[in-house]
């Protein structure tokens, strides 16, 4: 993706640090643990209180329903999270997605091939108190936020893990956690096919995000003159947020547009 990104000249702009103006002509791309909410010791303790359900669902009104998660989350989650609001959805970093019609690819499904290294993986963390597996099916992510003093640990064990994968499979870093996950899809493939469908074609994509996996879909939105936003200071885009409650102050603008 990046590769063409390159070849239509695209520049990686300056970040920017105030909020863009609202529009109703936004397509929105929205990641959700540490864009959202914020980021809790382990992915099970996220809760998704009902007044943020309620600003999204203003929010895709307002945007006719252009408003799509892009998460690392599985669809499934996702759903039991925003429950009982469901919205058109990428998952597992661009591995799984729903349209807005409702049409599914790649959910429910697991691969087989990552056997070996889902059981290496279970060992790891009974051998490392306070490490956490994942288990998406298609993806393995291995959390060490609890128990920094093993990074190096996990960071050798997913290493020797992903070797006899690739190329199917490749690492995905973010804060505290290695996933191992399929290479060919990530966060842009998920955001390109949904810029090709109603109601997300035409508009303006903005994507908003926090970590590492979010920079493709940074790059492929500027590259179409759409918008990024980071939330900290871990990603770079053309605008940022200090914090999820800069994003949902943000969110609540555009509920609020007559």
């Amino acid at each position: 993706m990046m590769a063409r990104l390159e070849r239509m000249g695209y520049v990686r702009p300056k970040m920017r640090a105030q909020a863009p103006a609202a529009s109703h002509d936004f397509s929105l791309f929205l990641d959700v643990d540490g864009t959202l909410v914020e980021l809790a010791e382990t992915p099970a303790e996220v809760v998704v209180g009902a007044p943020l359900k309620a600003l999204l669902a203003g929010v895709s009104r307002r945007l006719e329903g252009a408003v799509a998660l892009v998460s690392g989350r599985s669809i499934e989650t996702l759903d039991a999270l925003f429950e009982p609001l469901v919205f058109p959805a990428a998952g597992l970093h661009g591995v799984e997605r729903r349209s807005a019609s409702g049409e599914r690819r790649g959910a429910n499904y697991r691969d087989s091939t990552l056997t070996p290294a889902r059981l290496a993986l279970r060992a790891f963390v009974e051998s490392h108190p306070g490490t956490l597996l994942e288990d998406k099916g298609r993806a393995l992510a291995l959390h060490f936020r609890l128990a920094p003093e093993f990074e190096t640990s996990a960071r050798q064990a997913v290493s020797a893990l992903v070797r006899p994968l690739a190329p199917a499979y490749h690492v995905q870093e973010g804060k505290m956690v290695l996933e191992i996950k399929p290479q060919a899809f990530t966060k842009a493939t998920a955001i390109d096919e949904f810029l090709g469908e109603a109601p997300f074609a035409g508009r303006t994509p903005v994507v908003v995000g926090d970590d590492l996996t979010d920079q493709a879909g940074f790059r492929l939105v500027e590259a179409l003159g759409g918008i990024s936003i980071a939330v900290g200071h871990r990603v770079q885009g053309q605008w940022r947020f200090d914090n999820p409650a800069a994003v949902r102050h943000w969110l609540a603008s555009i509920a609020a547009l007559p």
